[in-house]
């Protein structure tokens, strides 16, 4: 946890409000803020199953397989009431139901299939593309083709890797962390640098880098930032090294903990807000120990809203991603997808 972090049990009923624009999502911890930005709401409580089901939505002329992949009651755990350090105690969110997020008009990627329709479409625009950012030989972050491995299975959609760009020379500002004494990059020129070379057959950008990163002067720092509208987003490698207790963490961990904020920041660009109906990957994050927390797979609610645009099939998906983590060595995972693929397939 960052300096700040001891400061946020005093105000877990306060919400800060983010002077940024409602396109961008961000995943972080602790950010630095004054009295006059800290306006009082009531504590988070975790919806009811009513409330559940009302943001899952009618299930009416969903097709079997995936309707049984919605209801299975054994597969997700509604989210718990959040400590006093966690996310939800110092955010307020609304949440985000599948029938609010599909009156989004989300992006979707062009020729993406309903199910059992072929992908095959000329001129679509499907690829998601990753672009490292920065040097990443001899750093500890994980190899970019094993997070386009596990990305083109979690989204089904083809994932490439674009060639490295070095930082130096992009027109991004930067600033030395007062607390790590680190150098720190601002996410808007990170992203206005994506943006603007989009390539002509991408469904979304993703710009990964080792650089800590922060999204403007009163925040300590973000694990990542992705607009819901302009198809890019970025995320840093920077805070998953050190365990929760400060040692070094494992190679394993730190791409566990890559994949999901990947993912996470990956599902934002497909119209996916926060979730705040179960324990999912699209719960926010305020610190390393919440982000371990959450799981490496979307709720109900959120899987529908990305079937919804992606257009896969729900068990060929978890097939897929099966065989991936599998080979990743994420045995939680593995477990979890294996219960719900039914033997044979």
């Amino acid at each position: 946890m960052d300096a700040e972090g001891s400061r946020i049990p005093k105000i877990a009923a306060l919400s800060v409000v983010v002077a940024l624009s409602a396109a961008f999502l961000l995943d972080r911890a602790a950010a630095w803020r004054t009295e006059e930005q800290l306006i009082v709401h009531p504590p988070f409580q975790p919806p009811a199953a009513a409330q559940r089901a009302h943001a899952l939505g009618p299930l009416d002329g969903v097709p079997p397989a995936l309707r049984a992949a919605l209801e299975d009651r054994s597969a997700f755990e509604p989210i718990a009431k959040p400590g006093s350090a966690d996310w939800l105690a110092a955010q307020h969110e609304a949440g985000q139901t599948f029938p609010q997020f599909v009156a989004s008009r989300p992006n979707r990627p062009v020729g993406a299939p309903s199910v059992g329709r072929s992908r095959s479409l000329a001129g679509a625009r499907q690829v998601l593309y990753l672009q490292p950012l920065g040097a990443f030989a001899g750093t500890e972050a994980p190899p970019v083709d094993v997070l386009a491995r596990f990305a083109e299975a979690f989204f089904t959609t083809p994932v490439k890797a674009l060639p490295q760009k070095e930082v130096e020379g992009l027109g991004v500002t930067d600033r030395i962390n007062r607390d790590t004494r680190v150098r720190q990059l601002l996410t808007a020129d990170l992203l206005r640098f994506l943006r603007e070379r989009i390539p002509a057959d991408a469904f979304a950008v993703l710009g990964l880098t080792v650089e800590d990163l922060y999204p403007g002067p009163t925040w300590n720092y973000v694990f990542g930032q992705a607009s819901l509208t302009d198809r890019v987003g970025i995320y840093s490698f920077a805070r998953y090294a050190p365990t929760t207790s400060g040692k070094p963490a494992p190679a394993q961990l730190i791409l566990l903990r890559g994949c999901k904020v990947l993912a996470h920041e990956g599902s934002h660009m497909f119209g996916l807000e926060h979730c705040i109906y179960y324990r999912c990957l699209m719960n926010g994050s305020n610190h390393l120990g919440e982000l371990d927390a959450r799981p490496l797979h979307l709720c109900p609610v959120c899987l529908r809203k990305l079937q919804w645009s992606a257009g896969f099939d729900v068990q060929d998906r978890y097939q897929r991603l099966a065989a991936v983590v599998r080979e990743l060595g994420f045995e939680d995972e593995e477990a979890w997808l294996a219960a719900r693929v039914p033997a044979g397939r």
